[in-house]
């Protein structure tokens, strides 16, 4: 079953649920009420645990959770010299399952010149070297995520002149990360790309228009500076991109990906695509037609929204369904996104529901591809 090289047959986006006892001690971190050395201890303890569930369950490639970033992008403003202290407010909301609009939060706004002050996830990538001898995973954000949501006001025009001068600097701090990560044996990384996928949204382009942006150029602009930032990229690794509507009910878009996905899979200097499949949100596979070879498409078609784990016929019809617009071997199966994107308390997953999901798609990754894992 096992790919020679990454993506593998059975995968996961990344984060885990986060235990209470690293949540607090991240709050008592926060209030000068424990040290840095402890709280490191706590994240090793707890990612420790974590390494040892993804072993246990056979899963393609080991992560550590997520549990040393406060989320899935904000790793970037905090280590990153440019961003705040002003802030400026978004303009895509969350919908939960029950209709229930969460209002938008504000974000640093870019008040000088971005540079990256110390490593994105390089260190991480070190310290969970040490804890497994399986392939591991690294992820980053993508250049989008710091403009798309906001546009322009994301920036002060005493920093930036325009938007590509802002993609061009956040596509050199991706490449000070990539060759940094690749200095340490990195071989395998995920880029967590949001706004793409959003922008697929009819009503998230008119909100783009209203504002005065064009959702057509920012699409090719996105897809540039992801470009860039991969442009010295080492020929042994591999880097697939995670598309995501956001992980939180309905999350900020619906609409399935045929606007970006001509552009995307064939522009994009990338080896795999990580897709939300999930739900209806998410639409059909009939846009994996434009995906080509060797190109591999990593199916998330396992929620990570419910506890209640997907049977094993189920996943096999869809993956069957795919097969329509893109050759079986072409093909991986995961989580449409990781489990706790964002450690918030009272909602999302225990690590056990995502080891009995993990469990589930090794399982079926054994049944359709072949082999031990």
């Amino acid at each position: 079953m096992e790919s020679l090289k990454p993506p593998y047959r059975a995968e996961q986006v990344g984060s885990l649920p986060r235990p209470e006892r690293l949540m607090v001690a991240r709050e008592d971190f926060a209030a000068g009420k424990i040290s840095r050395t402890d709280l490191t201890q706590i994240e090793d303890e707890s990612i420790r645990a974590a390494v040892a569930m993804q072993e246990r369950v056979g899963i393609g490639a080991i992560t550590d959770g997520e549990f040393r970033k406060r989320g899935w992008r904000e790793f970037l403003y905090d280590k990153c010299s440019g961003f705040g202290p002003d802030t400026v407010e978004r303009g895509f909301p969350f919908t939960t399952f029950d209709g229930t609009v969460v209002p938008p939060r504000p974000e640093p706004k870019i008040m000088a010149r971005l540079s990256r002050r110390e490593p994105l996830s390089a260190n991480d990538f070190s310290a969970l070297q040490k804890m497994t001898h399986k392939p591991i995973k690294a992820n980053l954000p993508t250049p989008s995520v710091t403009h798309c949501f906001i546009g322009d006001a994301a920036f002060d025009r005493g920093a930036y002149a325009d938007r590509q001068q802002l993609m061009d600097d956040l596509a050199r701090i991706m490449r000070e990360e990539i060759a940094d990560l690749a200095s340490r044996g990195c071989t395998y990384l995920q880029m967590d790309e949001v706004p793409l996928a959003v922008i697929c949204d009819p009503k998230n382009m008119e909100v783009i228009r209203k504002r005065g942006d064009d959702p057509e150029e920012l699409i090719d602009l996105y897809i540039d500076a992801m470009n860039k930032s991969l442009r010295d990229r080492p020929p042994n690794m591999t880097v697939c991109v995670h598309l995501c509507r956001g992980n939180m009910g309905h999350g900020m878009a619906s609409g399935g990906y045929e606007p970006i996905a001509d552009r995307m899979f064939n522009r994009l200097n990338v080896d795999g695509f990580f897709l939300e499949y999930d739900t209806s949100r998410a639409g059909d596979f009939a846009p994996l037609r434009h995906l080509p070879g060797p190109k591999k498409a990593v199916l998330g078609l396992m929620t990570t929204k419910v506890p209640e784990v997907e049977t094993a016929d189920s996943l096999k019809r869809r993956i069957e369904e795919a097969t329509r617009y893109v050759e079986l071997e072409r093909l991986c199966l995961s989580p449409q996104c990781g489990f706790a994107s964002v450690p918030i308390r009272g909602r999302g997953l225990t690590m056990d529901d995502a080891e009995r999901k993990l469990a589930r798609i090794v399982e079926v990754a054994h049944d359709v591809w072949g082999g031990n894992g």
